[in-house]
């Protein structure tokens, strides 16, 4: 695993043209604060911002994880969702 590839997998998120799940994008989201930014490091939002509070959670869940870790799943959930796009 490389910066390469996950660059080319932040990409290719981009590309792709079916839906992806709200479970989904979160945790690419996740993967994605983590690999670039570590531990979530922002104040928790208000409970009334549910989707801002959604994102805090599904990064903070990721608490610990190193940042080549999360890269790798990172990478690993696009090749998924890029296999359900093409069949």
């Amino acid at each position: 695993m490389c910066q390469v590839e996950f660059e080319m997998a932040c990409a290719a998120i981009k590309q792709l043209k079916g839906t992806v799940s709200e479970e989904d994008k979160l945790l690419i989201y996740s993967f994605y604060k983590q690999a670039t930014e570590g531990d979530c490091n922002i104040p928790t939002p208000p409970a009334t911002d549910a989707r801002a509070k959604s994102k805090w959670e599904a990064w903070n869940e990721k608490k610990g994880m190193t940042k080549m870790d999360a890269m790798r799943f990172y990478v690993a959930k696009v090749d998924e969702l890029k296999k359900k796009e093409t069949g």
